[in-house]
């Protein structure tokens, strides 16, 4: 395999996968790329990167000054140096019965077509189905893809997010391990949803996977994620970088769920292309963590359309800044976007959206409802809508509402028979339904479940 020269040095020189020091430097950038014997070309890619990183300033806006972030606190890569297990029964038991909680096996067994598990920064397990690889589907995480596809990897890796984008999206490229790589051929549909599972189990510690998913002209992918944290000491970092792909007439439906520990910080990059009458959803929900995250699509191609849900809760300690970027290029393209958040125990809840028409866009349209819903007086719930609209035939349509959970709903489904407790959370379920309905069966069930935790720990509602 073809491997940079500046990273032909001995072994001893770099830091052992289990082994790294908290700090980001060339050396922990050398060892990442030595360690996962990449190519030169890839090898490259980081160190550009890493110079970018060391050049941007720290962002002075957001939850991040407010926390005091400081990168080099945290340990950018977590490895054990562990082959891929292709068996549940392979797994190392004590990760093993951390993950059996989330019901992956289950959700293997019934439903997915293929999965990828990711524990801090090393994929642990992987398995396709034979049902996928039979029509020409590839799916694995990006280690493999970059070893065995790279030709793929390398046509398309920081085109949609690119390296200088920001501070975030450099320090991703510099140190990105694991995420999930997929390729769905033309006119190929995936026969069940794609899933991966991100989890972080390390103190003080970075997770900085890489998704890249391409859909070729007419296909049509469908993939869900799962992140969660599960480290009550000091604080973790997160940013992950995805890029979409659609061809021309494809579709991309994501999902995920993110379910972190409140002392996560989360600045995650989320970004999708579509070229002619093309499709994207971006479904985002987000409990835990700090959060800034702004999942965002470029309609490049004419008739092409774009959908960003957004589903955000923030409790007490916690702001969730989250939203949606809309950038119309082609002609007669469509977008919409749906904010729902749920402030509580005092917790921080804004969307903050960008939607723009350019000169080209003739005959674009595009729709935005954000919706705040505040569970006492404490808590916070801000829009910070940006509509630039270049193009002289474009049409935009922007709604927002923030309010407190009715008095007279609660009187009424009481009065009914319903307990309190029960009350306030039919009504945040149906305030969140807007986003929910579209999620597959399998996540519906477990986001309700999720919605009932966030508001006990908010004592909203009583524990059971």
């Amino acid at each position: 395999m073809e491997t940079t020269a500046s990273l032909d040095k001995a072994s001893f020189e770099f830091y052992k996968p289990d082994n790294f020091p908290k700090g980001l430097t060339r050396k922990v950038v050398e060892s990442i790329s030595h360690i996962k014997n990449e190519p030169s070309w890839l090898a490259e890619f980081r160190l550009k990167a890493f110079e970018v990183y060391e050049q941007k300033p720290m962002p002075t806006w957001g939850f991040i000054p407010q926390f005091h972030i400081n990168i080099d606190d945290y340990v950018h890569y977590v490895g054990s140096n562990q082959k891929k297990k292709k068996s549940w029964d392979e797994v190392d038991p004590e990760i093993l019965r951390s993950f059996e909680k989330l019901g992956i096996p289950e959700h293997e067994r019934k439903y997915l077509a293929g999965i990828e598990t990711m524990n801090d920064s090393e994929t642990i397990y992987a398995n396709v189905k034979k049902e996928l690889t039979d029509l020409g589907i590839i799916f694995c995480d990006i280690d493999t893809a970059i070893k065995e596809y790279p030709e793929l990897v390398r046509e398309y890796l920081g085109t949609v997010v690119t390296i200088g984008d920001n501070k975030f999206s450099a320090l991703n490229s510099a140190v990105f391990s694991g995420g999930s790589f997929a390729y769905i051929p033309k006119g190929v549909k995936t026969p069940m949803p794609l899933q991966a599972y991100f989890k972080v189990t390390a103190a003080s510690s970075g997770q900085y996977e890489r998704t890249l998913l391409i859909a070729d002209d007419g296909a049509h992918l469908e993939y869900s994620e799962g992140c969660t944290s599960v480290q009550d000491k000091g604080t973790n970092f997160h940013t992950a970088v995805v890029e979409l792909v659609a061809k021309k007439d494809s579709k991309i439906f994501y999902t995920t769920i993110q379910n972190w520990k409140k002392n996560m910080y989360n600045w995650t990059v989320k970004r999708g292309i579509c070229e002619e009458a093309a499709h994207i959803t971006w479904t985002d929900c987000n409990i835990g963590a700090n959060t800034i995250k702004y999942p965002g699509i470029i309609l490049k191609g004419d008739h092409s359309t774009g959908d960003v849900l957004s589903l955000a809760f923030a409790g007490s300690g916690q702001v969730q800044d989250t939203g949606a970027r809309i950038i119309h290029v082609g002609k007669n393209t469509r977008s919409n976007i749906l904010a729902k958040g749920v402030a509580l125990d005092g917790g921080i809840n804004s969307y903050r959206g960008l939607v723009k028409f350019e000169p080209s866009s003739k005959g674009s349209y595009s729709h935005i409802k954000c919706d705040g819903l505040m569970m006492d007086n404490r808590s916070q719930s801000h829009a910070y809508p940006y509509n630039d609209v270049s193009g002289e035939e474009g049409t935009l349509n922007y709604e927002a509402t923030v309010s407190k959970i009715d008095d007279d709903q609660l009187f009424y489904l009481q009065s009914r028979g319903m307990s309190e407790d029960d009350a306030k959370l039919l009504i945040i379920n149906g305030f969140c339904e807007g986003v929910t309905k579209h999620l597959d069966v399998e996540y519906s069930v477990e986001m309700t479940k999720l919605i009932k935790m966030i508001l006990e720990d908010g004592k909203v509602i009583a524990e059971k």
